[in-house]
């Protein structure tokens, strides 16, 4: 990601970037997209990214609860996620914390 994406990623209002830190290092990163839609407040998570090295140590999980508080406190409806099947450790942390596998096929249109 170079900056020019960076900053239209931060600055963009739908998006609450949620970082984690251990001492002055950033070790993981969460997105929040708030999307106010005609069934209501709808909140998404979108790229949680954890560091090898700080994997396993509950950075996620906090980034998660965060996300949750923030998009409550905003009246969201729903929090969604998605995470790739072989993404097992993540998924039992989603379960772990919650959220509950839906019935549903994501589709996708590339448009490049």
């Amino acid at each position: 990601m170079d900056y020019e994406a960076l900053d239209r990623m931060v600055s963009c209002d739908a998006n609450t970037v949620l970082v984690a830190r251990a001492s002055e290092t950033i070790v993981a990163t969460l997105t929040l997209v708030l999307s106010p839609l005609p069934s209501g407040l709808r909140s998404r998570v979108e790229d949680v990214v954890v560091d090898t090295a700080a994997r396993g140590q509950g950075a996620a999980a906090l980034l998660t609860r965060e996300a949750f508080r923030i998009a409550r406190e905003a009246g969201a409806r729903t929090l969604d996620l998605t995470s790739r099947p072989d993404r097992t450790a993540a998924n039992r942390l989603y379960e772990r914390l919650g959220f509950q596998a839906r019935e549903s096929m994501v589709h996708r249109f590339p448009i490049e």
